[in-house]
């Protein structure tokens, strides 16, 4: 049997740990009762160690066309900074401090939107540096090229912030809407789709957390840290098509500028799937500057209305679907006993006497839209009030757009339902009658309209896609057809035959309703009313819808028409949709190039070949700014302003030119703008070559 073995600790060993341990018992007990150890105050140092948690922000995500073109995007901004210290150059053949002040004075005032005076003022200063403010504070990345393109020796530039920058200024901007700065610095989405999508936009913030001595401001190395990465917000593809709404916007600001109309809107859905490709209104905002908003109220989906006799095309469709309609039969026009207390005129005072129900819904009757009313409320089993309900009347449609108002359809007595059948008592939305149309595109179906194409991340993933979505069906594909048979009457020989001039085949219906006066009763102007036109073309296979709706149109029906016949035919260009695609008698569109930092005169002679009208401000060797920017379009009557680097600016013929044209010469040249009546400059104050002075000068128009 084995022994077992035995360990011996030498009692050396043992000594010699025990010691050990003894020291560290006092070294601990030594720094626990001690202030210093080794010079260093433990509990100073205890103190001044802090927790540090920096916010890693995300980038807001940008909003584009369908097509791809940026509308809404995040940029840096910039404060001018100008070194004044000789002592900052080293090499005279290199100059690195304001060398030249009255040249740089000179070059900088037209483009800061300051006195020459001022910024001398600042450069004078004994400095090593000053920022050129306010003109020179929070510029945008354009202005900074176009600065730099002027190479001024001791002019530099600190990023300020970000900012968001939406490069077409009042381009679809209550569809856009706009973001601005809140207490915490952080851009937040408000009104448009940056307001609706405001958390998918703006992403996750992160963040990094570590351990810092209060004295520095670095990290104390080897010590933990936790980071969180930002996630950058997603970018928004909209339904819009950029060249369609540039068309819409030309309608609207016609409509503003030559009409004196109050306000309007143009929108176009695809008849097939319910996407809104434009949506123009007037008046707009730069959301640039939130200080140009005067309504925060989107008026297609917030404006509720009476429409009018557009409202006609749904209940003489909803009798037909009831059985109760025979285009062929006789009533008698003019006037109809709705009550004890109720006579419904039509608009043609006394009527067309006895005619068809199909020539009453050209002539746009309000007895023939009464009478079917009535009929469906003694035989129907479904009402008026009902088909207005299925057609998404008086409720939300869903749109990916906040504020949505639902409108008023409520119908109790007998004198409201007539009036109901021809649009007036009853108030609607832009948006619900785009839907309500596109039962007519549809065999029937209601699609939902809706604007949002496509939501990137980050990652480049799709996170959410646009699509047709069927709300319901409401009436037969042969009730459709007979609907287009009737609104091509109006169009060929009825209210709306000015819509016949159009070069693709339209369809469709008019509308004027009055406006309520807050008295009680309507306005009785003669302008006191609501134009309005619902369209669908190419009649064989729609492709689109367009609702246009005027308030205090100051015009004939006819001029109406024309200005949505105008761009109708301009819309049906591009989409080449014309009844003769070869012909070329339409305006053409010419896609602009980036002009800024360019030499004047190659700029020139590039456009040469083409129709624009160039307007040319200043006499300077270079083009510092110009409108529109680059990727926007033109038609060949339209103007394209450069804006040189020259202090001295002389004034132009403005003779023929729109409201709109005059207001963008102003903002360019920085002049202040007073003007009266509407149409186009007749007169303005300041003559053909006069030099401009901004800060001391008027600039007076008048329209006619």
């Amino acid at each position: 049997m084995r022994k077992k073995a035995t360990v011996k600790i030498s009692k050396f060993i043992m000594i010699i740990v025990a010691f050990l341990f003894l020291a560290a018992i006092a070294k601990l007990s030594y720094i626990v009762l001690s202030d210093k150890v080794d010079g260093i105050d433990l509990q100073q140092m205890a103190s001044s160690i802090t927790t540090v948690k920096k916010t890693l922000y995300a980038n807001r995500g940008n909003i584009f066309d369908v097509n791809g073109e940026k509308l809404a995007t995040t940029v840096n901004s910039y404060n001018v900074i100008a070194y004044l210290a000789e002592s900052r150059t080293t090499d005279a053949d290199n100059p690195r401090h304001v060398v030249d002040k009255e040249k740089t004075a000179s070059a900088l005032a037209p483009l800061l939107n300051m006195s020459e005076e001022r910024i001398l003022e600042l450069l004078n200063k004994d400095l090593y540096q000053t920022q050129l403010g306010p003109g020179g504070n929070d510029i945008t990345e354009v202005l900074k090229n176009a600065i730099e393109e002027l190479a001024l020796p001791g002019i530099g530039f600190e990023s300020s912030s970000k900012k968001r920058y939406y490069r077409n200024s009042s381009f679809a901007a209550y569809i856009i809407g706009y973001a601005k700065k809140n207490d915490n610095n952080e851009l937040v989405g408000e009104l448009g789709i940056e307001g609706y999508f405001n958390d998918v936009l703006a992403g996750t913030n992160g963040y990094t957390q570590y351990l810092k001595y209060t004295s520095s401001n670095y990290k104390i190395p080897n010590t933990p840290e936790d980071t969180v990465e930002a996630i950058d917000g997603a970018d928004i593809y909209l339904t819009i098509d950029f060249d369609i709404q540039k068309l819409a916007e030309k309608a609207v600001s016609t409509f503003q500028n030559d009409y004196n109309t109050e306000w309007a809107i143009f929108t176009v859905m695809d008849a097939k799937t319910g996407a809104i490709v434009a949506s123009a209104t007037s008046p707009s905002f730069d959301p640039n500057d939130t200080n140009t908003i005067t309504s925060y109220m989107n008026p297609l989906v917030s404006y509720q209305f009476e429409p009018g006799s557009v409202m006609k095309i749904f209940s003489f469709a909803s009798a037909i679907e009831e059985g109760l309609y025979d285009g062929d039969e006789i009533y008698k026009s003019g006037s109809i006993q709705v009550d004890s207390e109720t006579i419904v005129n039509d608009a043609e005072k006394g009527g067309w006497g006895e005619i068809t129900f199909d020539t009453g819904f050209a002539n746009s009757s309000n007895v023939a839209a009464t009478i079917l009313a009535f009929r469906m409320l003694d035989k129907a089993d479904k009402k008026l009030p009902d088909y207005y309900s299925d057609l998404g009347f008086g409720k939300k449609t869903g749109i990916e757009l906040a504020n949505e108002a639902v409108g008023d359809t409520k119908i109790v007595y007998k004198s409201e339902l007539s009036n109901a059948s021809f649009g007036q008592g009853i108030s609607v939305t832009p948006i619900q009658m785009l839907q309500a149309l596109s039962s007519m595109t549809n065999d029937g179906n209601v699609i939902k309209p809706y604007i949002v194409d496509k939501i990137v991340d980050s990652e480049g993933n799709v996170t959410y896609e646009g699509s047709r979505e069927v709300v319901g069906n409401v009436y037969s594909s042969s009730t459709v057809s007979k609907m287009h048979e009737l609104m091509h009457k109006v169009v060929s020989e009825g209210t709306g035959k000015p819509y016949g001039n159009a070069d693709v085949s339209v369809i469709g219906k008019t509308g004027t309703a009055q406006i309520a006066s807050p008295n009680g009763g309507y306005l009785g102007g003669e302008y006191d009313t609501i134009r309005s036109f619902a369209g669908i073309f190419p009649e064989d296979d729609p492709e689109y819808i367009v609702y246009v709706a005027a308030r205090h149109f100051v015009g004939t029906s006819t001029k109406f028409a024309n200005v949505n016949t105008t761009a109708i035919n301009e819309i049906a260009k591009y989409a080449n949709l014309t009844k003769d695609t070869n012909t070329n008698d339409l305006s053409k569109v010419y896609t602009l190039n980036n002009y800024i930092s360019k030499e004047t005169n190659s700029v020139i002679t590039s456009l040469e070949n083409t129709p624009i009208e160039k307007i040319i401000i200043g006499n300077g060797k270079y083009i510092i700014n110009q409108y529109p920017l680059k990727n926007s379009f033109v038609l060949e009557d339209g103007k394209l302003f450069l804006v040189t680097n020259s202090s001295e600016i002389t004034m132009v013929d403005l003779t023929g030119w729109s409201l709109n044209e005059v207001k963008t010469y102003c903002n360019l040249t920085g002049l202040k703008l007073e003007y009266s009546g509407y149409g186009y400059v007749v007169s303005q104050s300041i003559s053909k070559d006069t030099l401009i002075d901004k800060e001391n000068m008027v600039l007076t128009v008048e329209l006619k």
